[in-house]
């Protein structure tokens, strides 16, 4: 039996010990919600009921935390986001092009390309909200724009995390991480600015602005390098474009040099799709070391 909605929280908590943090702050956000909401209906319609009979009956209906976390397992083993390599070849040849048709490669490119455009908005959103926070708070409505913001961090840390398991396949929560319904203003203003996953979440904001740029930018320069070497062969026999200018000279690469200008193209694009890939796995570990609060 059960007191209050914590104690049931954390029994959940010891049940799914074992399974991974996103799921255990998944299941523990759905019970949250659905527990606080149905206390509060019962309290409602029977007033003098204790919160502890009210549970009971609402426990029985949701589901003991042995139920819960059994359920939320099996969901989750059906439902598992991991993105995996179809095809594995046995070959040293084989891995090393078999990068090619690895989701978890193209995923990382992409979302490396993403994290530029993000990481701006991230850091732009985040210093000027806890500068206009901080300078408001001095007048009335400077607490709810405070409260909107911390929420809205709250909000970008959910998209941030869909997107991170989307394009990188590490598992992320997929439902807020708190419920407020029914609690006081400054109640929850006082839950967000203790909450330590709120500042955790605004290292990432700040950090992904600093990783976007570098992915930017090592993206872009090894991109403009392979197809570089790759296309020298046909700009100098077709456009009669030497490989280096300089004064207004152009020095030409020797045709029996062609082959190895594209090969190394190749080769400098498929080694840098094997690092993206693990910088995607790195980055997938990090995010969800500071966006998964259980």
């Amino acid at each position: 039996m059960f007191n209050t909605v914590e104690e049931y929280l954390d029994a959940l908590k010891n049940e799914m010990k074992d399974a991974d943090p996103a799921l255990v702050q998944d299941a523990q956000a759905d019970a949250r919600e659905h527990l606080s909401m149905a206390l509060e209906a019962v309290k409602v319609s029977t007033p003098d009921i204790s919160e502890a009979d009210a549970l009971k009956k609402i426990v029985d209906e949701y589901g003991s935390p042995e139920e819960t976390a059994a359920a939320y397992k099996e969901v989750e083993r059906r439902t598992s986001p991991s993105i995996v390599q179809t095809v594995k070849p046995r070959s040293l040849l084989g891995r090393f092009f078999g990068v090619y048709v690895d989701p978890r490669a193209w995923g990382a490119l992409l979302y490396m390309l993403i994290a530029f455009v993000t990481g701006i908005f991230y850091f732009t959103w985040a210093v000027t909200g806890v500068s206009l926070s901080i300078s408001l708070l001095i007048f009335i409505f400077g607490f709810p724009l405070a409260l909107l913001f911390l929420l809205s961090v709250r909000g970008l840390a959910l998209l941030e995390g869909r997107l991170v398991e989307a394009l990188l396949g590490v598992r992320m929560p997929r439902r807020p991480l708190f419920s407020h319904e029914g609690m006081k203003f400054f109640d929850r203003l006082k839950t967000l600015l203790t909450d330590k996953a709120t500042w955790l979440m605004l290292v990432y904001m700040i950090l992904q602005f600093v990783l976007g740029i570098v992915y930017f930018v090592v993206l872009v320069t090894v991109l403009s390098f392979s197809l570089s070497f790759v296309t020298i062969p046909f700009i100098q026999e077709f456009f009669h474009q030497g490989v280096v200018t300089i004064n207004d000279m152009g020095y030409f690469a020797p045709v029996w040099s062609y082959p190895l200008f594209v090969v190394g193209g190749i080769l400098l694009w498929t080694t840098f799709m094997h690092i993206a890939r693990g910088v995607g796995q790195m980055h997938g570990k990090m995010a969800k070391w500071l966006l998964v609060s259980e």
